[in-house]
C-alpha cells in the first residue's frame, strides 16, 4: 500500500508539469478514460485513436497531447521498427498529410546531460514514454526523412534559420517532399492531426484512484 501511494504522489508531481508559456501537461480525466474511444488495435494489442475518425480540430503539439493524455493514451510513439510501419500504412491508406507523434528534443532544465550531447544528435526522445531515440546520425535505426524540402536530412531546425522558430517536435509527414512517408522535425505551434494510443502509466494511475470505473 505505501509504495502504491508513493506512486499516486510521484505521479500526480509529473503529470501536471508546467510549459514555459503558461500552458501544462495535462493529467487524465478518469471519467474520459472510462469512455474513451478505441478505433482500432494492433497486432502487439496497443489501442489506438485517430483524430480524424471523429472530425476533430487539428491540435498543436501540446494540445494533441493533451487530448489523449485526458483520455488515459499519450501522442504516439513509435519505437519500433512495427509500430511505426503500422502507422505509416495507416496515414497512407486513409490519405492523411501528416500527423504529430509525441517525439521532441530535450530543451528544458536537466537537458544538459553528458549522454544527451549534442543536443540535435543525441536529445531527441518520445516523450510519452520518456525513451530516447536512436543518435540522429544512426540512419537505418530511425525513420528521419534522408531530404527534407531543401535537400537537407532530418531534423534540420530549417526554420530557425528563417523566423526564429525552433523545430522541436516530431512530426510524420506523408511524402510532402517527394521523401515518402517520413519524420520530420517541426515547429511544435503547428496545428495537425494527431494519433494517441493507449499509456499503461496513466491507465493504471486512474485504475488505483477510481477502481469503481473498471477501466479497461
Amino acid at each position: 500500500m505505501r509504495a502504491a501511494l508513493i506512486f499516486v504522489l510521484v505521479f500526480s508531481c509529473k503529470v501536471w508539469a508546467q510549459f514555459p508559456n503558461g500552458r501544462k501537461l495535462e493529467g487524465p480525466i478518469p471519467e474520459l478514460c472510462a469512455k474513451r474511444i478505441v478505433h482500432e488495435t494492433s497486432p502487439s494489442h496497443q489501442n489506438y485513436f485517430y483524430q480524424w475518425k471523429e472530425k476533430l480540430d487539428d491540435e498543436d503539439w501540446l494540445g494533441a497531447r493533451n487530448f489523449c493524455r485526458m483520455r488515459c493514451m499519450d501522442s504516439v510513439s513509435l519505437e519500433t521498427p512495427q509500430e511505426n510501419e503500422w502507422i505509416k500504412r495507416k496515414i497512407e491508406s486513409e490519405n492523411i498529410t501528416e500527423i504529430w507523434t509525441s517525439g521532441r528534443i530535450c530543451d528544458f532544465k536537466g537537458c544538459d546531460r553528458e549522454d544527451l550531447l549534442p543536443l540535435e544528435i543525441n536529445g531527441w526522445f518520445w516523450s510519452a514514454t520518456f525513451q530516447k531515440l536512436p543518435p540522429t546520425t544512426s540512419r537505418d535505426a530511425n525513420d528521419w526523412s534522408p531530404t527534407g524540402d531543401k535537400g537537407v536530412q532530418q531534423p534540420d531546425n530549417k526554420e530557425f534559420n528563417l523566423n526564429g522558430k525552433t523545430e522541436n517536435c516530431i512530426a510524420v509527414l506523408n511524402n510532402k517532399y517527394n521523401d515518402g512517408i517520413r519524420w520530420h522535425d517541426e515547429v511544435c505551434s503547428r496545428r495537425r492531426p494527431f494519433v494517441c494510443e493507449d499509456n499503461e502509466e496513466l491507465l493504471r494511475y486512474v485504475r488505483y484512484i477510481r477502481p469503481e470505473l473498471n477501466v479497461k
